[in-house]
């Protein structure tokens, strides 16, 4: 009985690293490197300083480089041309934003201006957000309404920190 569960578990471990080999052949993916685990995916690889690790990453698979971050495929681009021709000449592809499960509870179902895809709905959202919150009549309507906020998070982080010789701590 015990033994079958542990054969069942390692047919379900090799079936997730068939299943993410033939994925990324499947699909024409940036280079990327080989050993992918199936819950974790490349997230081994990095280790702190972080841009040091991208920086020898970059040098090893490219200006371009594919990664698993846990269950997200991530495209690292590293060089300032690339990074141009993402922006300029593919912008829409790379507009999207993931769909991640805070931005279905908190977004009202991915529809607040910060999750929303691109598209009609979230272009609408951005005219009425830069005409009647961002425009310079309203910016001014409420300066003082941001100074006293402004103000007041100062106040509170002054009153949660103490003084430790000429320093001051924060608590």
């Amino acid at each position: 009985m015990e033994s079958s569960f542990y054969y069942y578990i390692l047919l379900f471990v090799i079936f997730l690293f068939l299943k993410n080999y033939l994925q990324k052949f499947s699909k024409r993916l940036p280079p990327s490197p080989a050993l992918s685990f199936p819950i974790i995916g490349h997230l081994y690889l990095f280790k702190k300083p972080l841009h040091r690790t991208l920086a020898k990453l970059s040098n090893k698979y490219g200006p371009i480089a594919y990664f698993q971050f846990g269950s997200r495929s991530v495209i690292v681009v590293s060089s300032p041309s690339a990074a141009e021709e993402c922006f300029t000449k593919n912008d829409i592809a790379f507009a999207n934003r993931p769909k991640l499960l805070a931005g279905k509870h908190l977004g009202q179902n991915y529809t607040s201006l910060t999750w929303a895809s691109y598209g009609s709905h979230w272009r609408n959202l951005r005219r009425i957000t830069s005409l009647e919150l961002l425009s310079s009549n309203r910016l001014q309507m409420f300066y003082s309404i941001r100074v006293d906020e402004v103000r007041s998070l100062l106040c509170r982080l002054i009153r949660g920190s103490r003084v430790v010789g000429s320093f001051r701590v924060w608590t």
